[in-house]
This record gives C-alpha cells, sequence and structure tokens, in this order.
C-alpha cells in the first residue's frame, strides 16, 4: 500500500490489514526535520502493521542519518526516501522530486541513510518536465537500493496523464541488464489485484504499490468487493479507532477524507456523503452516521 499524506497512518493502516492486507505498508510522509524535533506522530505504529516501512523526506544528508537512527530504534522495518512528491511547497524546498537528476545530493542522502542499518528503498518518478527513465532510474540503480518505486509519470504530469507502463517496464529492463539486485515496484493507476498481477505479467515489476485504488475500494488487497453495510461498518470502526489513537490531537477535517473511501460505490452513497461531510465533529459524525444506517456501535 502507497504512502500517501494524511492517509495511511496507524489508523486506516490498522484498518486495512482487518480486511486483507498487503505485503507491505508505509508510513505518511515524515520530515527529518519533525522526527529530530520530537515529532513522531506520523510513525506510531502497531505491531499487527508489520512489515512496515517509513518514508521520510528532507534536504540535509545527516539529518537523514539521525532521522534514521530514531526510525530504527523505533523498530521499524525499512526505511523509503521520497524523491517522487510533486507538492509545490515540498518541491520549493528542494525536496522530494526537486531532486530528480541532482546525484551528488541523492548519492549522499542514500549512504547516509544506509548507515542507520536498516534496508533502504526509494520512491520517485520517471522525470520532471521530461522522461529521463534511462538516466535516472539508471543512477538509481547503482546505489545498492533494496527497492525503487517507479511512480510512471513526470513531475509536470502530476496525476493528469495515463501512467507510462512502458517506462516502468524500461525500468525492470535497466535493472535486469545490471548486476543490480534491487526489486523494481511499479507504481500509477493499479486499482485492483488483477490489475495489478496483469502489470507484473506485462512488464516484469517485482510488485506493485496501490494508492488511490485502496481508497476507493479499502478491500482492495483482499480482492473483493464490500457490502454497503460493510462499508459503514467499517467507517464506524474507523471512526472509534481514531478517537482512541488521536482524540484530539488530529484536525477533525483529516477524517472526513476517508468518508468517500467507504461511503461509495452504492446507490445513494453520493447524498449520505454530502451529509456526512458537513459535519463538524466525531460525536456529530457518529450519531448522523447511526441514523443513516442499522449497524449500532
Amino acid at each position: 500500500m502507497a504512502p500517501m499524506e494524511d492517509v495511511t497512518d496507524t489508523v486506516f493502516r490498522q484498518i486495512i490489514c482487518s480486511i486483507g492486507r498487503p505485503d507491505v505498508m508505509f508510513t505518511e510522509f515524515a520530515n527529518v526535520e519533525a522526527i529530530l524535533h520530537g515529532d513522531l506522530q506520523r510513525l506510531k505504529f502497531t505491531d499487527s502493521e508489520r512489515p512496515l516501512v517509513t518514508q521520510i523526506w528532507g534536504t540535509d544528508p545527516q539529518k537523514f542519518y539521525q532521522a534514521a537512527v530514531i526510525v530504527k530504534k523505533l523498530g521499524f522495518d525499512g526505511i523509503d526516501i521520497n524523491l517522487g512528491c510533486p507538492v509545490k511547497d515540498v518541491v520549493k524546498q528542494g525536496a522530494c522530486s526537486a531532486m530528480i537528476g541532482d546525484r551528488d545530493r541523492v548519492r549522499e542522502i542514500i549512504s547516509a541513510t544506509r548507515e542507520a542499518g536498516l534496508p533502504v528503498s526509494v520512491k520517485t518518478r520517471i522525470g520532471t518536465k521530461k522522461i529521463v527513465t534511462n538516466e535516472w532510474i539508471g543512477f538509481l540503480l547503482t546505489q545498492n537500493l533494496a527497492a525503487i518505486t517507479v511512480h510512471g509519470r513526470t513531475v509536470a504530469e502530476k496525476s493528469a496523464v495515463p501512467v507510462h507502463w512502458e517506462e516502468i517496464g524500461k525500468a525492470v529492463s535497466l535493472r535486469n541488464q545490471s548486476e543490480s539486485k534491487t526489486l523494481i515496484i511499479g507504481n500509477g493507476d493499479v486499482d485492483s489485484i488483477e490489475n495489478g498481477k496483469l502489470k507484473m505479467e506485462n512488464y516484469g515489476v517485482d510488485g506493485v504499490m496501490i494508492g488511490r485504488g485502496v481508497l476507493s475500494n479499502p478491500a482492495v488487497f483482499a480482492d473483493r468487493e464490500l457490502s454497503r453495510n460493510q462499508r459503514f461498518q467499517l467507517l464506524f470502526q474507523h471512526i472509534n479507532l481514531w478517537d482512541q489513537t488521536w482524540g484530539t490531537r488530529k484536525n477533525f477535517t483529516v477524517i472526513k477524507k476517508f468518508i468517500k473511501a467507504y461511503v461509495n460505490g452504492f446507490i445513494g452513497a453520493s447524498l449520505i456523503r454530502q451529509e456526512l461531510i458537513a459535519t463538524h465533529n466525531l460525536l456529530e459524525l457518529k450519531t448522523k452516521l447511526r441514523s443513516m444506517v442499522s449497524y449500532k456501535i
């Protein structure tokens, strides 16, 4: 399951595990500066979510090392370096996708992160404004990474165009032609296990990463669809676990992202979502949800 901002926290990961777990899960994006200042909220997890990889981002190699040491002490199974996020505020800092092509800086960051002693992977894109798969992925394959997750779009394309899966296949060919043992994970527009297996067969990737697909079907890794009642039940479970885990430490508006994940795919879902999203706190949300369904907490 892909790392997604304000989505893949410990609560959502636990819910996904209760339905049908993926092989590996990732945290939200954790900034190395925040980790060093003791802000570990994004790194909260339970053993039931393992194997679990934390995804970190920043610009300073030394801070990557220091953050990686903390991550290892917390018990994570691996570290993923975010070299693909296209969000403008992040890119302006020179981080994530802004480092595509910056070989010296990236080499230092990977080396520094690896010193902490955990397996290190990278998630990236195939270029910034133009496709540079050969040059960029070719370079990353020389860095002794455990895995490279390739999102098959450029930074400029964001998610506005179909994924260039042929470029992801090219990354596999580059790996096969080299002496690298790095796994290549394909990412982009995979919304089912069937689709993922097809991508593996057609492009030779070692695995696929599913992101937005889990937001339309939380049971995607169980390879099944959920009934209307099951979706409401999961939303109740999510709300309760959210309350137990975060209380008031997280802004209530964040939980509204999950309403669409659970309340979709059946007649009347759109109207129900509108009413639920219009609520202002957890109690109001629970009350409104109870009035709509037969399921009781």
